[in-house]
């Protein structure tokens, strides 16, 4: 029986299915039987080197009793230099996640339409529902490549806002320069994330001076490791950017948040140097993986690698890793039922999972179907 305050929920809300997030530490040792320390974790595409020590050396200063900077000046004016554009087309958020929420509060009503091209990152859907959106999913062809007649067909009156991302997670590929120009011609709001901009050194910001309908998203939760600090920004005309920091919360990204930007972005010349790193051993696990049987990698602009295994076979492989303590992404989308997702890792880590993987797909006799349950 449904119960009376059950009854009070707004209509939409009651019927979003959450997002599939990485679980932490404590739960994947509890399930793989692994210590939390022995985990070797390449499902959340985190950095495996952490933060630059400046971040930590700033957290150990902070005025935690004094809100920090609403208007965001210093952190803003920071990611300006380092993007190149001026402060005025910068806003900072709570990661890249809370400026996509933005956007479509500041957008989409209730009976809007707003596009993904699938499979992508899972929150553009996520949060376009929570408005009321109605999302319109564009399935990639062949090497997962933007569909651009197809989404160009898709968009009419009610069409509000398109989301590329760019690398796509978790497929890897870049929407070309061309292709996004032709999404912003037809007027409609272009969102090109560009999450893992770092790693794929492309990038379209250029274009907003020329495209007042085009937002540019980055994070730092990948190249500068601090994804737990939750922190991203958008760069976009200062017509929305000013709109957005009136309806954002006051204190949306915290005092840690706003220090660990600030010392990261001083510190980048030693972050770029492991995204070096990570660029090389991503090269290295892709040629790693490409010479076992039966596991096909695609190539990646990110710092993950997204894999196909034969009918079937994902979730067994998926489960005996885990048994193992490594931990990589697994999709409910059908698009990506027989594919996993690996992030890059350390050296070593990288090792463990294509020796591993080596183990699996070769003692595998026959597909069977095995729930992630």
């Amino acid at each position: 029986m449904e119960k009376k305050i059950e009854k009070m929920f707004v209509p939409h809300l009651s019927k979003i299915k959450p997002y599939e997030p990485a679980r932490p530490l404590e739960e994947q040792s509890e399930r793989s039987g692994v210590p939390a320390e022995k985990i070797i974790r390449l499902n959340a595409n985190e950095n495996p080197y952490g933060p630059s020590p400046k971040v930590t050396e700033s957290l150990s200063t902070l005025n935690a009793h004094i809100y920090p900077d609403p208007s965001q000046r210093v952190v803003r004016d920071k990611i300006a230099e380092y993007a190149g554009v001026d402060p005025s087309m910068v806003i900072a958020g709570a990661g890249s996640d809370e400026i996509i929420d933005m956007l479509l509060r500041l957008f989409i009503s209730p009976g809007d339409k707003v596009i993904e091209c699938t499979p992508t990152f899972g929150m553009y859907s996520f949060y376009g529902m929570i408005t009321g959106a109605e999302i319109v999913s564009i399935p990639r062809t062949d090497h997962f490549m933007i569909d651009v007649k197809g989404t160009i067909n898709a968009i009419d009156e009610h069409t509000k806002i398109l989301f590329l991302n760019s690398p796509n997670n978790p497929t890897g590929n870049l929407a070309s320069r061309e292709d996004v120009v032709k999404f912003l011609d037809t007027n409609i709001i272009v969102v090109v994330d560009e999450a893992y901009h770092e790693f794929a050194r492309e990038t379209v910001s250029d274009l907003v001076s020329e495209y007042e309908n085009l937002v540019v998203l980055r994070s730092f939760s990948k190249w500068a490791g601090i994804a737990g600090l939750r922190a991203g920004y958008g760069i976009m005309t200062p017509i929305i950017v000013n709109r957005m920091m009136d309806i954002k919360s006051p204190f949306n990204i915290n005092t840690a948040g706003q220090a660990a930007i600030v010392a990261s972005l001083e510190d980048r010349h030693t972050l770029l140097k492991n995204v070096d790193i990570i660029i090389n051993q991503r090269n290295e696990l892709f040629s790693s993986l490409n010479n076992i049987t039966n596991v096909k990698p695609s190539p990646s602009r990110g710092n993950y690698i997204l894999c196909e295994f034969p009918s079937g076979q994902a979730d067994l492989v998926f489960n005996g890793l885990v048994s193992r303590g490594i931990f990589v992404r697994k999709y409910s989308n059908p698009l990506l039922k027989d594919h996993l997702r690996i992030s890059v890792g350390t050296p070593e880590q990288n090792v463990a999972v294509v020796n591993s993987l080596i183990y699996l797909v070769n003692s595998l006799e026959a597909p069977v179907n095995i729930s992630d349950n």
